[in-house]
């Protein structure tokens, strides 16, 4: 990609000598190969506004990043924030970010980071280990209930931080301003872990203001201009970013938006250099000889699917979670209402990931089988359920398309179309009883399954509220394995534990599609959420419109 940093190259070789080791090697190559990585060997044009999509979404739920485990309001942090780690979309694999180098103790837990001395935060200051060791204690505090906190929750002694049986996370140390440890709880590799938005590392002293949450301040490309509600976010350069260079553009522009279609026409209008497209919109594209052209996709590390409220009838009784599963035809909901746009789902983890299992069989569509699982259940004479969703042929289009199949097996749906955010918030309180959903199940296949963990919270994703004590043991077994293919092997065995259980109907896992602009470059496909882009690698060409 132009503009790729020595700093940057270096911190992915280092990250080599760390833990994630051949497996993950050859599972990101082919990653890779899915997500149609493209480089670009013209040399980066710096100026111009970046006009791109902040989807999914008529409004952000936050723009404080440790609130929020949303796509689309990751895709806008990214501008302004930055993790210990980035995503890579050359190799697919995670990279440093915010260090030069990470050092692997012999025990395969303890994580030395040397911090670049050139991190500033927008307000001046420069970033120091502390910042780091402040930030992930904030995510794990007990009584936020940020998301990252199962991420961070992987780290030594985190439990017992929010459990208050200590006042620090004995995991994290300072050894100077600029070299932090980090000590795992299991092999468990930090770069799988620490790259997203809701483990950004924020200023304690900005973050306590009352303001912080309408004007965030944080180290990334670019500081925050403004936030029109429903409409806009406005970022301008960093003059101080440590990355020399960057970012190219002098502004970003995000539009906000959860109808696709008016995506679709702001991108054929030239409004947009780059947004993600829906279905039909993709099947329209790839029909055009000069739309088709700038078409990334990327088999995404994401899995839509129906999620139970287990401690709702009918969805406490495991024959029913397995008859639905059972009678669902897929594969023509595939073709037809998603236009190929999409890899059917034989377990929570999905191909692109590194404990992908591709000797599984998905559920057959087998009616009768789904009829006889129904009639030996506790809801012989069936229930109604009630199904929430977004707008758009991902959400209420798949709820309708999966009624009929429903039906027949006794099972009336009643859905409910509701906002996005209005959405994630039913799930972590509760109080939805079933929901269509895409969740992100990567990189780290173990952080992916802790979904399903009896001691995560519904707020740190276990949405379902699922709880089995002979998974837990079986997904503390493979975080426990220091050899890495062995680790995987477990892992897999986890995720068929889980597919047998079908505390959700596995539908697909996601084939993004992001459209770009003949006048753009620097847009990789980024398999953890093609909506998430580089900004600071993006440029424009002399004649792009963002330069008029």
């Amino acid at each position: 990609m132009p503009g790729m940093t020595g700093r940057k190259q270096q911190g992915t070789k280092n990250m080599k000598h760390g833990k994630i080791g051949t497996a993950l090697r050859a599972g990101a190559m082919v990653a890779a190969l899915l997500a149609g990585t493209a480089v670009w060997a013209e040399t980066p044009l710096p100026g111009g506004t970046l006009h791109l999509s902040a989807p999914f979404g008529a409004a952000l739920k936050s723009l404080d990043p440790h609130m929020t485990w949303r796509s689309q309001d990751m895709a806008v942090s990214k501008a302004f924030h930055r993790s210990l780690y980035t995503w890579d979309t050359e190799t697919n694999a995670p990279a440093l970010d915010l260090a030069s180098s990470v050092e692997v103790g012999p025990d395969g837990l303890t994580y030395t980071y040397k911090l670049y001395d050139n991190i500033y935060f927008h307000n001046g200051r420069k970033m120091t280990a502390d910042d780091i060791i402040w930030s992930f204690t904030r995510i794990m505090d007990p009584q936020k209930g940020f998301p990252g906190s199962s991420l961070i929750q992987t780290i030594d002694g985190a439990d017992d931080y929010a459990a208050g049986k200590a006042d620090h996370i004995s995991g994290l140390r300072k050894i100077d301003d600029q070299t932090l440890q980090i000590k795992m709880k299991n092999f468990t590799d930090p770069g799988m872990l620490f790259f997203d938005g809701v483990t950004s590392i924020l200023p304690k002293e900005e973050v306590e203001k009352p303001g912080f949450i309408t004007h965030p301040v944080g180290l990334g490309p670019y500081v925050f201009v403004e936030h029109i509600a429903g409409s806009r976010v406005v970022g301008k350069k960093f003059d101080k970013y440590f990355k020399p260079g960057k970012p190219y553009a002098d502004r970003v522009e995000f539009t906000i938006s959860g109808d696709d279609s008016a995506l679709d026409m702001a991108f054929r209008a030239g409004e947009l250099d780059a947004t993600v497209i829906s279905g039909s919109a993709y099947a329209l594209y790839k029909q055009d000889p000069q739309l088709s052209k700038g078409l990334v996709e990327v088999a995404e590390l994401f899995t839509a699917h129906m999620g139970m409220n287990l401690a709702d009838p009918p969805f406490d009784d495991e024959k029913v979670r397995q008859a639905i599963n059972y009678a669902i035809d897929r594969d023509l909901i595939i073709k037809k209402l998603l236009k190929d746009k999409a890899f059917k789902a034989t377990g929570w983890l999905p191909r692109t990931s590194i404990a992908f299992d591709a000797t599984r069989a998905p559920y057959p569509y087998d009616v009768e089988k789904a009829k006889e699982l129904m009639a030996a259940s506790k809801y012989p004479d069936g229930a109604e359920i009630e199904i929430w969703a977004r707008d758009g042929t991902n959400g209420i289009g798949v709820v309708q398309a999966i009624t009929p199949y429903l039906k027949a097996i006794g099972l009336t749906v009643k859905p409910k179309v509701v906002e996005a955010g209005m959405l994630s918030d039913a799930m972590s309180a509760g109080s939805a009883q079933a929901w269509v959903y895409s969740a992100g199940t990567g990189p780290d296949p173990i952080a992916a399954l802790r979904c399903f963990d009896s001691r995560t919270t519904r707020a740190g994703c276990n949405y379902g509220g699922f709880s089995d004590p002979a998974f837990d043991a079986m997904l503390d077994k493979a975080a426990g394995e220091l050899d890495a293919q062995k680790r995987i092997e477990l892992t897999k065995q986890a995720d068929g534990y889980i597919f047998d259980k079908a505390p959700v109907w596995f539908h697909n896992n996601n084939k993004a599609v992001v459209a770009t602009q003949p006048w753009v470059h620097g847009i990789g496909g980024n398999v953890t959420e093609a909506a998430i882009l580089e900004v600071d690698s993006i440029w424009l060409d002399a004649d792009a419109p963002g330069r008029k």
